[in-house]
């Protein structure tokens, strides 16, 4: 108790929450020695260069735990951590997070003083749901749920439109058949398909179907990332890890729930970038193939849609997850830069690898013309394509569909994340990674009282917090 006074008294400044709470389980024993104190203090003082022994002993990763033997050995070759300070270490963390013996990122990042050069993030509103994680009901979590679902349908629409002649571009070179019929192929490849729809159907071209694609993707991308992100938050720990089976398992739930919107959209836009193919003078409407197909003519193709959907979704989400922590700076905050680079990046093998189901959708969505080979199904299909075409024929647009796909959701991740940041609404659940360099709540949570305030409040708090945190100095409060 009285080791708990004097660091109340004279070393407040280097104590978060958690490690105040803590201090008298810290000391082990009835009696706390001077080496103790000394090897205590210094611990708290050094936390930035034990941030730096973890990435060093995790190979630069946040969320890979840490024994005290790895982290003993990467201390001895960087820098004079004593063991002891080690031991208090692995023993705070114990007492705050309930480990066993290893450490995340997260963990030190609760033992850390505040620190005055952090990144905030600008919020165009900034509203608390609950005061704690322990209010979190049924329908706060179905609000929280809404929630991402709306900024899903808006990030989904942005992402969409980014994309959209690109998507045309590739409907077209999968749908181009050969061996069916004798007669010179319309495209030689995607960028000579790209100049004849400008040139015989001008620019308004590249945007045949764009309205039921909108329609339709706002609900089709809201699934996707709500559900996604619910099924994450399920799987993963107090400490932010998430094993790689549930994130794979997360992206699949969000792939195949996703296809009672995807095959209905993809139906009608799909038929509508062809018929520019065909020189009539009127042009289909989505009503009217909306009519022509019916109900059940709008899942046509679902097993392939499935089929599609649930691998690029699986490859997708984690490829996402992963290349975002990857290219988060030293705070773990990720820039807007970052988001679009990680999107696009996790586009690349998600788009690629699932080719030859898009390209038996297609088929099977499209309208046979006179000539034309009609499929059955996705065995058929697949059968028959292989027979009159070749192996070549599953991987039609790739190229396309890469260049879109990728893209696509780059845009739509990033506008997702950075509208979650600009319109933050706190459901006391898990905060989006890397929206924030960590700070603590006591200085990031606070705003100020006085009108006359009129605006970097926030942002002055921590830095004279973090002047006293460095220095020691205790600053007058004026009430």
């Amino acid at each position: 108790m009285d080791f708990n006074d004097i660091m109340l008294s004279i070393k407040s400044h280097l104590l978060t929450i958690p490690v105040q709470n803590n201090l008298v389980a810290a000391a082990t024993g009835h009696k706390v020695s001077f080496p103790f104190f000394m090897a205590f203090n210094s611990l708290l003082t050094n936390m930035e260069l034990c941030k730096r022994i973890y990435l060093n002993s995790s190979g630069g990763s946040r969320t890979q735990e840490v024994t005290r033997e790895e982290f003993l050995h990467s201390a001895q070759m960087m820098s004079q951590i004593t063991p002891l300070e080690v031991d208090i270490l692995y023993h705070l963390t114990e007492l705050i997070s309930e480990s066993s013996g290893k450490i995340v990122y997260s963990d030190l990042e609760a033992l850390t003083p505040e620190q005055y050069m952090k990144v905030i993030t600008r919020k165009l509103t900034d509203i608390k749901a609950v005061e704690s994680p322990e209010q979190r009901g049924l329908f706060v979590q179905i609000l929280e749920n809404a929630y991402r679902f709306t900024l899903g349908s808006f990030a989904g629409a942005v992402g969409a439109t980014a994309v959209y002649p690109i998507d045309l571009v590739k409907t077209r070179m999968q749908n181009q058949r050969t061996g069916s019929y004798i007669g010179e192929l319309m495209y030689r490849n995607s960028f000579d398909c790209f100049k004849k729809v400008i040139r015989h159907e001008g620019v308004r071209g590249l945007y045949r179907g764009l309205v039921p694609q909108l329609i339709g993707v706002a609900p089709e991308k809201a699934i996707k990332l709500t559900v996604n992100d619910l099924v994450r938050d399920k799987f993963t720990d107090k400490k932010g890890n998430i094993p790689l089976w549930a994130e794979i398992m997360a992206g699949s739930c969000a792939g195949g729930s996703q296809v009672v919107f995807t095959n209905p959209l993809e139906i009608v836009k799909i038929r509508l970038q062809v018929a520019g193919e065909i020189a009539t003078a009127q042009k289909p409407s989505a009503i009217t193939v909306i009519k022509d197909l019916g109900l059940l003519g709008l899942y046509k193709g679902a097993r392939a849609c499935l089929l599609r959907d649930i691998p690029f979704s699986a490859i997708y989400f984690p490829v996402y997850a992963h290349s975002k922590r990857a290219l988060a700076d030293e705070n773990g905050y990720n820039s807007a830069l970052s988001l679009l680079v990680a999107g696009a990046i996790g586009g690349v093998p998600a788009a690629s690898l699932t080719t030859p189901a898009d390209v038996i959708k297609t088929r099977l969505q499209v309208a046979a013309r006179a000539g034309q080979t009609t499929y059955y199904g996705v065995f058929d299909a697949a059968r028959k394509i292989w027979h009159e075409e070749g192996t070549k024929a599953f991987w039609k647009g790739a190229p396309a569909r890469v260049f879109r796909s990728s893209p696509q959701f780059g845009v739509t991740l990033v506008t997702y994340e950075i509208l979650q940041r600009l319109i933050y609404v706190d459901f006391g659940g898990i905060r989006p990674e890397g929206s924030e360099a960590q700070m603590p709540s006591s200085a990031a949570d606070q705003r100020s009282t006085n009108p006359d305030h009129i605006g970097g409040y926030k942002v002055a708090v921590p830095i004279f917090r973090g002047i006293e945190s460095k220095f020691g100095l205790f600053l007058p409060r004026y009430v």
